[in-house]
């Protein structure tokens, strides 16, 4: 699921407008990053609703990712940064949504969870409708900009139901979960390679499972012993994540290896 196979697979690629793609090249750096922003997404939202009021929280989360997509929709490239910022928003307010509909209004995961996936599901039948590719090598234009971070929203809200779905309402708990989504993710890799499935379906997939695969890992890190966790706290396991996101980021945007040449 490299970015030359993404290309291969994607549709047409002329701009409504002139502009860069927008999104990084698909290497292994950048699943190493998407999952740690994935598991300091779900801690971190955890963390600023034991700390302040949930309500509080959520309008800050909205008021965050607002503000990181309206840089991101200004710029007309990728810019790592800004880009891998907004992935951490999106991350901490689709947490909240998800946790919102659950907590706050009490529907269940084993709802949630297919509610997310029709969501999901009607996303990338507009995008496709309108753009005839749902290839991330070609979010050139404004419109699929658009489209691709609704996808992105999506799956974070997914993911985070589906995790905490495996890992209460299922028993699992959140190591055992991890590790169910640590094999579940290397099954599109696999499709790809001896199945025939094609690179972009074998990439969404596989982004869509990056999300419970990493708030499992985190949660598993920061809840107590008796919740069959490692007790670090989520305040100290949000940080140390966000500190390894900050170097990795730090590094692509030192070395540009993650922007086509």
């Amino acid at each position: 699921m490299t970015t030359a196979q993404l290309r291969q697979h994607g549709g047409p690629s002329v701009p409504a407008r002139p502009m860069m793609n927008k999104v990084p090249q698909v290497t292994a750096l950048f699943w190493v990053i998407k999952v740690l922003t994935t598991g300091m997404g779900e801690t971190a939202s955890d963390f600023l609703a034991h700390v302040m009021d949930p309500m509080i929280a959520v309008a800050l989360g909205a008021v965050g990712l607002v503000t990181c997509l309206a840089v991101q929709f200004r710029l007309d490239r990728y810019v790592a940064w800004v880009y891998w910022t907004t992935v951490v928003m999106v991350s901490v307010f689709g947490t909240m949504a998800a946790d919102v509909l659950h907590v706050g209004l009490g529907v269940p995961y084993t709802e949630a969870t297919p509610v997310f996936v029709l969501v999901l599901a009607v996303i990338f039948g507009a995008w496709y409708a309108t753009e005839r590719t749902l290839s991330v090598h070609t979010v050139n234009t404004r419109r699929r900009e658009a489209f691709y971070w609704a996808t992105v929203l999506a799956t974070f809200a997914l993911g985070t139901a589906a995790g905490d779905l495996t890992a209460t309402n299922f028993g699992l708990g959140y190591f055992a979960s991890g590790l169910v989504f640590t094999a579940l993710i290397a099954l599109p890799a696999l499709a790809h390679a001896k199945l025939g499935l094609g690179a972009v379906a074998a990439f969404w997939s596989a982004y869509v499972l990056t999300r419970p695969l990493g708030a499992s890992f985190a949660d598993w890190m920061a809840v107590s012993h008796t919740r069959g966790g490692l007790g670090l706290g989520l305040g100290p396991v949000t940080l140390g994540w966000t500190l390894v996101i900050l170097a990795l980021v730090a590094y692509l945007s030192t070395t540009r290896r993650d922007i086509e040449a």
